[in-house]
């Protein structure tokens, strides 16, 4: 397993993350006020946080399954992407896709977020690409 340290500045110690359990890929991310969205509307959630990663590591925001299957909310670009040079205050886009109206309480559980290390690509521009069965096959060319 690897590590790095991540910095957060909050000026609510409540809003501090942390994993829950000790083989947890994710720490929970929460509200940092009050709100409301509709039914299939979409809101920025912020968090109240503002973090600082090591170079070579990414934030991925993702949806809490719990909050998918009992309100039919999740994260909109999921998962969304805070790069290490980062330093604004991390907002969560929450989609409302129920029939009902989503509140949300400052300090509730939004969405979980986890530091994965990243691999840049050596991008190389070619007029030609390699063969293979599959070719330019794209969605749904193996069947149902």
């Amino acid at each position: 397993m690897q590590t790095c340290t991540v910095k957060i500045k909050t000026d609510d110690d409540r809003l501090m993350p942390e994993y829950k359990t000790e083989h947890a890929a994710g720490v929970d991310i929460m509200a940092s006020h009050d709100g409301l969205i509709e039914p299939f509307k979409r809101a920025l959630v912020k968090t109240g946080l503002f973090i600082e990663l090591a170079v070579g590591y990414e934030a991925q925001v993702r949806p809490r399954s719990g909050l998918a299957l009992k309100n039919g909310v999740t994260v909109l670009n999921s998962p969304g992407t805070i790069d290490a040079d980062y330093r604004g205050e991390v907002g969560v886009i929450l989609v409302n896709l129920s029939e009902e109206p989503f509140e949300y309480k400052k300090y509730d559980r939004i969405a979980q977020m986890v530091i994965a290390p990243v691999s840049k690509a050596n991008l190389v521009r070619s007029d030609e690409l390699s063969d293979t069965d599959r070719g330019a096959g794209g969605f749904g060319h193996t069947g149902k």
